[in-house]
């Protein structure tokens, strides 16, 4: 038995004549760049949200720059965000000459941890970028309140947790803005790279779809300094087939998670937890052992992938050393670098194929 890890081509095989008519169709319209696909796309993904604005981009990376350079902010500003997560949540911030302040994650649900967001406010703090990682949110209305309160923006990192839920509404539809990333191994996914950025504000959309192609105002008149940011007309069509299903597949990722607890329990792995008044995607199923190292060489001999995210804290990454951070100073963020380990997480995991790599897990040594 071959397991895959987020199998790609059985999700192409489920949506394969459709996709493959979008994309003969686009080439022979030769019309790549935006236009109609992108636009039906972005009004589409609005309506999923219940998002008023949805802009899409070329990727998540860039959707999290779109979203610090609407809110004007500047070299040396600060923005608080987590240790724990990928990268471009925080070199995005870099990017810009902006000065990333991580805060600890709960072990929880492994976000940041609101309790202690309080302690990191300076007077130049002007944002919190929260991640919904693993694809469940935040604790978003703890962050919300702290924003009214100390007057700051905040910019949801969806990368992982597109059609995720935070009391019944959409992670996509809060904060100030929210983006998401639509990299192929994403819940929804498309065949490159992709992206989107969320806001409920007119002011807010219109500056981002203007920063997205170079502060364009009107063709060849530019009001702001922006980027090549688009999205192609390939990838929105391939997104709008895969979306029309997406809340099937959504239900299918919770179906694989619950079924992994039932193999799992009782085990001396830490399983995930979703907790109250949120709905998670599922992006990742990702447990915790003391023994990682051992149980990913068993999983590996017995044809079952797995993976690390993330081995290491952002606030020990070389490229993050000016920042003056040590080993220590984010205990939880660096115990789960030290433990945690992503299964296989699809939606086309079978009962059988879960139950076997429960059994390796079980299997004394884990």
């Amino acid at each position: 038995m071959k397991i895959d890890f987020a199998n790609l081509k059985k999700a192409h095989l489920e949506h394969k004549a459709e996709v493959e008519e979008a994309v003969l169709r686009i080439c022979r319209n030769a019309n790549y760049i935006m236009g109609d696909e992108v636009e039906s796309l972005e009004q589409e993904l609005a309506e999923f949200t219940n998002s008023k604005y949805a802009i899409t981009c070329s990727s998540g990376s860039s959707a999290l720059l779109l979203a610090l350079m609407a809110l004007d902010l500047k070299a040396g500003d600060e923005v608080i965000t987590t240790p724990f997560t990928f990268i471009a949540t925080a070199e995005m911030i870099a990017l810009l000459g902006i000065k990333p302040v991580f805060v600890d994650i709960s072990l929880e649900d492994y976000n940041l941890d609101c309790d202690l967001v309080k302690n990191a406010i300076t007077p130049k703090t002007k944002a919190i970028l929260a991640v919904s990682l693993y694809g469940q949110p935040p604790n978003i209305e703890k962050l919300e309140q702290i924003c009214k309160k100390e007057n700051l923006k905040l910019i949801i990192d969806g990368a992982q947790s597109f059609g995720s839920e935070f009391h019944q509404k959409k992670d996509s539809s809060l904060g100030t803005i929210a983006t998401t990333s639509f990299f192929p191994a994403k819940p929804l996914g498309c065949y490159g790279d992709g992206g989107a950025v969320f806001t409920q504000e007119e002011s807010l959309a219109k500056k981002i779809a203007s920063l997205r192609l170079h502060g364009q105002k009107v063709r060849y008149i530019h009001q702001y300094i922006g980027i090549g940011g688009r999205l192609d007309a390939i990838q929105a069509a391939i997104l709008r087939i895969k979306l029309r299903s997406f809340a099937q597949d959504i239900a299918r990722r919770n179906q694989v998670a619950k079924t992994y607890d039932k193999y799992l329990r009782g085990s001396n792995v830490i399983l995930p937890k979703v907790l109250e008044g949120r709905k998670s995607v599922f992006a990742q199923y990702t447990i915790r052992t003391q023994k990682r190292e051992a149980l990913q060489e068993k999983l590996k001999q017995n044809g079952i992938p797995s993976a690390i995210h993330y081995p290491l804290g952002l606030h020990l990454q070389e490229c993050f050393a000016n920042l003056g951070y040590k080993k220590g100073d984010f205990p939880n963020t660096e115990l789960a670098s030290a433990e945690v380990l992503s299964l296989p997480m699809n939606p086309y995991l079978s009962e059988s194929e879960i139950k076997t790599i429960a059994q390796v897990i079980l299997d004394k040594g884990e």
